[in-house]
């Protein structure tokens, strides 16, 4: 048998920019990877691309098909088939055409885009006696998938078991002591050793919507920073480079995360079109209208749904949606009065600095609770059984949202699985406690001199408001049942009791 003739360990459906690293990494690990596009130029300038870059791979290798067909006729059985094309209809017009060409029941595959969870359930019980429908979160972005993405695998644990030895060898690998990455893979160098950014999230939809919620997180994480950055800018006046100088110091301690890292890195480079002396930075010239592709509204729409606050993580959506607005902003600015313009801080000022610091992680530390709080409250309403230490873990590597503190929340959740919210972990409620004054006077001050801080302060009210035993609320029972006879329920009787008062004539409590 020829090395073209030789069958392939697995295959990958859709040539961008994920599924073409990806199906690199796995050559790299030694597997050999039949690739498929439905656009032929795709497969064809993606095999130029491999020739023409000389790639080898360790043991592994690449082979084009220019069919369905011809993948499954070049696959062993069982097959594995990775499919990573746009969410929505293009998943179920693969899934087609591969059962069109002859795919059988126990062909396993599986979704690595950012579908929504509830079309992975809905797919897994729809080509149920056709294939094997499993879904997995993929994060990382084109790096990641590169050189070792995070993998949020979800759907039949016995189909688990065929994908798992795949996506250990190509997830990203972390120092188990540490938490740290581990760095230096290269192409045909692939990082061995250490603990993978893998493990079995739950059933059917459970790993694309734990893919959600690290979206979510990542929205909101995002927007901190970027508040970080405007409030340095407006209150201290300090230039991009100085801010990228304290972001590089920030990520030398707990804030170390790999946004920050970026940023520090974004706020230094210059604008290439400004002629020789390149000395305007790049971050002044980018507009301020920041897109979204949906998994930051779905994770808005989820917990609405299910009635989790997640203020930090909606407010950072809705900071996306009040971005575009570009136009009515111009001319609102020439409209609407705000407050005078606020003193300029000298440079060396430095509580300023420690003030946003303190507030960026308090806010931070808010914002992940938010997001495993959302990820407790799916579980009941799904069925899953969700190990949130194994969550915790597999985002110290390879994803978006990596950052030192994972390692923290990683063992409050291995310390109390049931923790009810990350908050009341004995480390974070103290680093809270410690971090609230400066996080106070931040969106205080920002809040007095007119500066939007969304995401800063939506997590300041999340905070309070979680911590305070008596809620308004009340008032509000009281008022519904007033005009619509929602009924209320009693400090003095069991929870679920419902009550109902005749707010109108006799005055009289019923019980409902």
């Amino acid at each position: 048998m020829t090395n073209e003739q030789k069958p392939a360990d697995l295959g990958m459906i859709g040539l961008g920019v994920m599924g073409r690293n990806l199906a690199l990494n796995l050559a790299d690990h030694g597997y050999r990877v039949a690739v498929h596009d439905v656009q032929s130029a795709s497969i064809d300038a993606f095999m130029t691309q491999q020739a023409s870059e000389s790639f080898e791979a360790t043991g592994g290798g690449l082979v084009a098909c220019a069919s369905f067909q011809a993948m499954l006729h070049t696959l062993t059985s069982p097959r594995v088939i990775i499919v990573l094309v746009p969410a929505g209809k293009p998943v179920d017009s693969v899934c087609q055409s591969l059962i069109e060409a002859g795919i059988e029941p126990a062909d396993l595959v599986v979704d690595g885009g950012n579908s929504k969870w509830t079309d992975t359930i809905r797919r897994e019980k729809k080509y149920r006696g056709k294939l094997t429908f499993f879904g997995s979160g993929v994060s990382g972005g084109e790096v990641g998938a590169r050189f070792g993405p995070s993998l949020m695998p979800g759907g039949d644990p016995e189909a688990w078991k065929t994908l798992q030895p795949y996506w250990e060898a190509i997830a990203a690998k972390v120092d188990p002591e540490t938490g740290k990455p581990l760095e230096g893979a290269s192409p045909g160098n692939p990082i061995s050793g250490g603990e993978p950014c893998t493990t079995y999230i739950g059933a059917d939809g459970a790993g694309h919507y734990v893919k959600m919620v690290h979206n979510g997180i990542e929205y909101a994480d995002m927007q901190l920073i970027a508040e970080a950055y405007h409030l340095l800018r407006t209150f201290g006046n300090h230039s991009p480079d100085k801010i990228g100088d304290i972001f590089e110091d920030w990520n030398r301690g707990e804030l170390d995360s790999y946004l920050m890292e970026i940023t520090a890195d974004i706020l230094k480079q210059k604008d290439p079109r400004t002629g020789p002396r390149n000395e305007t930075p790049l971050v002044d010239v980018i507009l301020d209208a920041a897109r979204m592709k949906g998994t930051g509204t779905w994770t808005a729409i989820s917990a609405l749904e299910l009635g989790t606050p997640t203020m930090s993580i909606t407010e950072a959506v809705f900071a996306r949606g009040m971005s575009g607005l570009k136009e009515q902003r111009v001319l609102a600015s020439k409209i609407l009065k705000g407050p005078p313009p606020p003193p300029v801080v000298v440079d060396s000022d430095d509580s300023l600095v420690q003030d946003v610091r303190d507030a960026i992680y308090a806010a931070k530390v808010c914002a992940y609770a938010q997001g495993f709080q959302l990820m407790a409250s799916a579980q009941e309403a799904y069925g899953w059984s969700l190990d949130f230490g194994s969550i915790a873990k597999i985002w110290r590597g390879g994803c978006i949202i990596r950052a030192g503190f994972l390692q923290k929340i990683t063992r409050a959740y291995e310390g109390d699985p049931k923790l009810a919210n990350l908050m009341l972990d004995a480390y974070f409620t103290q680093r809270l406690d410690e971090a609230q004054g400066g996080w106070r006077r931040i969106v205080a001050r920002a809040a007095l001199q007119g500066l939007p801080v969304p995401a800063l302060s939506s997590a300041l009210a999340y905070y309070d408001g979680y911590r305070t035993e008596n809620l308004p609320a009340n008032l509000i029972q009281a008022q519904r049942d007033y005009f619509g006879a929602h009924t209320y329920e009693r400090v003095d009787e069991p929870r679920g009791k419902a009550f109902h008062l005749e707010w109108s004539g006799e005055r009289g409590e019923s019980e409902k």
